[in-house]
């Protein structure tokens, strides 16, 4: 490390100010702090310092974020397995080829051949989706002369999470440019966005190519390609048959668990809960945000239980299953408190949540065409998050006024 260190700073000089590559400066400052704490620290008696600073709390988002990314190769392999072990997919495309050449089976029982498989899908889009982002936020700081935040780091984690397995590599690097650019950088870069960044791009993905990303319909391995097989995701199937067909059909626990049909990373609930223990714990996720988006969901779902549907049957799926179904713990946990899209004031936070909630299970049971609301209900609430805030402000404001009057 101790000679990494020594070469970084020899090749300093060639990106400082007057240097033969002083527009790479960004590139150079990117690869320096993402290994090595900055050098150049705030000094002076008039600056509040924090011990955390936002690469470590990009950090801390990143490691509670490991047990949906290790769920999402594990589920992706399963279903693939299961599906080539019923003969609905095929056994020619690069990912089997590779398997073979690993010399590993097709076997749902076996964990490490599960786990490979599904890397085999999540590995290529996570790359495209670090090629493609990360050069849009290399260009926009080179352009404006700024240094490459740790912004997209998230962003570039977030995003395949949110997406089937066998969706088009081409769409991935499309659905991440348009993230990026209309979603973060004209709005300033990080910490300046009025949107979710990752949300905004699968949006992008979800409009632009809705048979390749639909709400209900996912591609398991997909015969909608030469790729492998799709189906009808379990909420999908909920719509149809409502809660006898998931009673019939699939046990909770494997829907808590995550080994159901869905976007890689958002099949599992237990995971979505290690990572929200260690969101509250380190203080960077707001613990406000996801208990009021619990108490939307279930006060929502309780109510419309309570009227119920002979023609939506979605209607009377029960608050427990709602949980554990579709992107719903996922974006409860990691979307949600986004801490820049997200409210800032410890009431807003409270109102936005709730307002998430109740919009997630409303638009999830009430529209037909889409039945799952959670990445929509969270971009509506992104837009009145500074209302919110607004008026939190103003209501503090006039309390003070009246507490002080003379």
């Amino acid at each position: 490390m101790r000679a990494l260190r020594r070469f970084l700073d020899r090749q300093a000089r060639h990106f400082e100010k007057g240097g033969k590559l002083e527009r790479l400066h960004a590139l150079y400052e990117a690869a320096d702090t993402f290994v090595y704490t900055p050098g150049r620290v705030t000094r002076g008696l008039t600056h509040v310092r924090d011990a955390i600073d936002l690469k470590r709390l990009m950090m801390v988002v990143v490691v509670a974020l490991l047990p949906a990314v290790a769920m999402a190769m594990y589920n992706t392999g399963l279903q693939a397995h299961r599906a080539i072990a019923a003969g609905a997919a095929p056994l020619a495309t690069w990912q089997t080829t590779a398997m073979e050449a690993l010399g590993l089976p097709f076997d749902p029982a076996s964990v490490w051949a599960c786990v490979v498989h599904g890397a085999l899908y999540y590995l290529p889009i996570l790359v495209v989706t670090l090629a493609a982002g990360g050069a849009a936020e290399a260009i926009f700081a080179t352009m404006r002369g700024h240094d490459i935040n740790e912004g997209f780091l998230v962003t570039w984690m977030l995003f395949p999470l949110i997406l089937p397995p066998t969706i088009p590599l081409w769409q991935v690097a499309l659905g991440i440019l348009f993230g990026v650019v209309i979603g973060k950088e004209i709005f300033g870069g990080t910490g300046m966005n009025v949107l979710n960044p990752a949300l905004t791009a699968r949006a992008f993905c979800f409009f632009a190519y809705p048979a390749e990303i639909s709400g209900d319909n996912v591609w398991i391995a997909a015969q909608t390609s030469p790729d492998g097989v799709s189906g009808a995701t379990w909420l999908a199937r909920a719509a149809s048959g409502g809660l006898a067909e998931l009673a019939q059909g699939i046990a909770w626990k494997d829907a808590f668990l995550g080994l159901i049909p869905g976007s890689m990373g958002e099949t599992s609930t237990l995971a979505c809960l290690i990572g929200a223990l260690i969101l509250v714990l380190t203080g960077i996720g707001s613990w406000r945000i996801m208990a009021a988006l619990v108490a939307g969901s279930w006060a929502t779902t309780l109510l419309l239980n309570a009227v119920g549907s002979d023609t939506n049957l979605l209607v009377n799926v029960p608050f427990h299953w709602q949980v554990v179904l579709g992107g719903w713990a996922f974006g409860a946990v990691f979307m949600a408190t986004d801490p820049v899209s997200a409210a800032h004031t410890d009431t807003g936070r409270l109102v936005y949540g709730f307002g998430i909630g109740v919009m997630a299970i409303l638009v999830r049971v009430l529209n037909p065409a889409y039945p799952e609301g959670m990445m929509l209900a969270i971009l509506f609430m992104n837009i009145f998050a500074s209302t919110i805030d607004h008026f939190v402000v103003e209501a503090g404001v006039r309390r003070r006024r009246s507490r002080h009057a003379t």
